[in-house]
């Protein structure tokens, strides 16, 4: 018999972990389009691969899917007002931050630590998400600054957590 397990004690036990933020990006034809992710981790160095996932609930995922593309951009920590904008599912995501295309053809956010143009190699169904796996085609480091972090659910991260308890 398998032990039961609650839906609200297991985010809350997830939520301890604290995560970089990336905001995914991608064309629907010619438009931009963006969701805020912090289910994102580098899979290999030889391929370079990566994944994030996408809820199956997003409406944003499905559009830059068709394309075979996405831009991973990694969120700085002064950039709290650019990852709400691309967490919600109403209003003008890209009125939050100025962008550009690379050559490649990826989605670059004004302001990100860094950012991969990937393809998007396979996808695996992974329960209410998405496991997204992409090869990284460019990229780059764009400036040297902290990360923007999410923990127990926000982006405040105490004291506490930015020192070391290991004594």
């Amino acid at each position: 018999m398998r032990p039961s397990v609650n839906a609200r004690t297991f985010r809350t036990a997830l939520g301890q972990f604290a995560t970089g933020v990336t905001v995914i990006t991608g064309l629907d034809g010619d438009e931009p389009v963006g969701l805020a992710c912090q289910a994102f981790s580098s899979l290999s160095l030889d391929p370079p691969l990566v994944l994030f996932c996408p809820g199956h609930t997003s409406t944003s995922w499905p559009r830059i899917r068709a394309s075979g593309r996405f831009g991973v951009n990694v969120l700085a920590e002064d950039q709290r007002a650019v990852c709400e904008a691309f967490g919600s599912t109403s209003g003008p995501k890209f009125d939050a931050v100025g962008s550009r295309r690379t050559p490649g053809g990826t989605v670059v956010l004004d302001g990100v630590l860094a950012w991969l143009g990937c393809t998007v190699e396979t996808v695996y169904d992974g329960g209410d998400h998405d496991i997204v796996v992409g090869r990284v085609q460019e990229l780059s480091v764009e400036r040297q600054d902290g990360p923007l972090l999410f923990f127990r659910g926000g982006h405040d991260l105490p004291d506490a957590a930015l020192t070391s308890s290991g004594r």
